[in-house]
């Protein structure tokens, strides 16, 4: 693949990407990718282009990249990897009319088409002619799956055709793993597995050695994905150092007790605590590992939060007002644009209670208001944009590691996929951006 036989985007190619481009960017502002394919050589490329207005009327669009199909290998032309906001990347526009400051031409922008590594200078780019993918590879399910990027799923498929099994069988968000696609291409057995649990399987996020060792053990993928995510938050979370000491010797008992019953590490955390507080000796079994653990959690819970409202019903006041301050500062981490979801910080310890009651979970019991004051983690609550008052979703956000710590709904369950793709993709991003922001006005003052 060679720049010279780079062919220009074609009339009707360009008049597609500029029908999508209104439906996709109705307000026409910003930097924006397509791509279409074609051939070069016989030769399955996509070819990456990039939008943005030069003024009211005039809409500039060029290529900036080229993935073949089987080229080590891509071609890139004045498109430079930085960060800018949602995107990875900016292009030069110099030949095009756009003025820069002191009228001096980007060192990116000099119109020439330099071969870079394959994975790199790809960025996001809907398709607008997938279907021609299906003429080289029929089997591929290429339309089914609409990947992120056509030629990285291509090359994978023609490695391991066994990834048209999977997306059939309507299980696509596998086709990333290595170790799916071999375990398919030599188990049969373990494709009939697929199939019957593929339901539950494309319902949930279990993570692949979960799906692999619930396969080789026949043990419950959700015990399995509890297990696991109980040693990861145990062993990576900051604000668990009394529960690593307490079980250190019988760390594998506590993460097997916590599958069991169905519940998460930072829930009994909440549990150990308030039974520490209110005076149970944890080296008895029965206070250790009750045998229904969601009722004496709750009897426990109930129990401290009527010690803890007698012991600091002075302090109230002032927490309530420190509260307050920290609530006002970080207000523009919250998001209310024009979404299925919004998010509200919580404005005070009474939103916290109000939260956990109605919901069933700690938020408004376990020290979240304290960890607020003291500025090392933030709760906002998750409302649909229908019912904006109506408690929904509770997350706990470090102010320190500007990473989700919890994500739960009604009585600690897990938010559907929408939800979490909205917190991790959306509003994630988005609050990081503010929070540092918040953080350059701070040492800029």
């Amino acid at each position: 693949m060679k720049d010279k036989d780079i062919k220009p985007i074609p009339k009707n190619i360009e008049k597609r990407i500029r029908e999508l481009d209104k439906i996709r960017c109705p307000e026409q502002k910003g930097l924006r990718f397509y791509a279409y394919l074609t051939t070069i050589n016989k030769e399955l490329v996509k070819i990456t282009v990039a939008m943005r207005n030069k003024n009211k009327k005039e809409q500039l669009i060029k290529q900036v990249a080229v993935h073949g199909i089987y080229s080590d290998k891509c071609l890139v032309r004045d498109l430079e990897y930085c960060y800018l906001g949602i995107y990875a990347y900016r292009v030069g526009w110099y030949d095009e009319g756009i003025k820069y400051r002191y009228g001096l031409r980007p060192f990116y922008n000099d119109g020439i088409w330099y071969p870079v590594n394959f994975k790199y200078y790809n960025p996001y780019a809907e398709v607008v002619n997938i279907n021609l993918a299906l003429k080289y590879f029929p089997y591929s399910a290429v339309d089914i799956l609409n990947p992120v990027c056509v030629i990285t799923y291509l090359r994978k498929y023609m490695k391991y055709p066994q990834a048209e099994y999977l997306i059939k069988a309507g299980l696509g968000k596998f086709v990333k793993s290595k170790m799916i696609l071999e375990l398919i291409g030599k188990d049969k057995k373990f494709c009939k597995w697929l199939i019957t649990n593929r339901q539950v399987l494309s319902e949930n996020p279990y993570y692949i050695d979960v799906v692999i060792r619930s396969y080789k053990t026949g043990k419950s993928l959700d015990s399995l994905q509890a297990y696991a995510e109980a040693v990861i938050i145990l062993k990576r979370q900051r604000n668990l150092p009394r529960l690593q000491r307490a079980f250190r010797n019988d760390l594998d008992q506590l993460l097997n007790y916590v599958s069991k019953q169905k519940t998460g590490v930072t829930t009994y955390n909440d549990y150990y605590t308030a039974c520490t507080y209110i005076g149970l000796d944890m080296t008895i079994p029965k206070n250790r590992y009750p045998h229904d653990f969601k009722r004496w959690h709750d009897i426990r819970i109930d129990e401290y939060r009527t010690a803890k409202a007698l012991e600091d019903a002075e302090k109230r006041k002032e927490l309530y007002a420190q509260f307050a301050i920290v609530a006002e500062k970080y207000l523009p981490l919250q998001r209310n644009l024009h979404d299925t979801y919004i998010v509200v910080v919580a404005r005070s310890p009474a939103d916290l209670i109000k939260e956990s009651d109605i919901l069933h979970h700690c938020v408004g019991t376990m020290n979240y208001d304290q960890k607020m004051i003291r500025e090392e983690s933030l709760i906002f609550f998750i409302r649909t944009a229908d019912e904006p008052n109506t408690p929904f979703v509770t997350i706990e956000y470090s102010l320190t590691t500007q990473k989700v710590l919890q994500c739960y709904g009604d009585h600690n369950s897990k938010p559907s996929q929408d939800v979490l793709e909205f917190v991790n993709n959306k509003w994630l991003p988005f609050a990081n951006r503010q929070l540092n922001k918040i953080n350059k006005t701070a040492q800029a003052a």
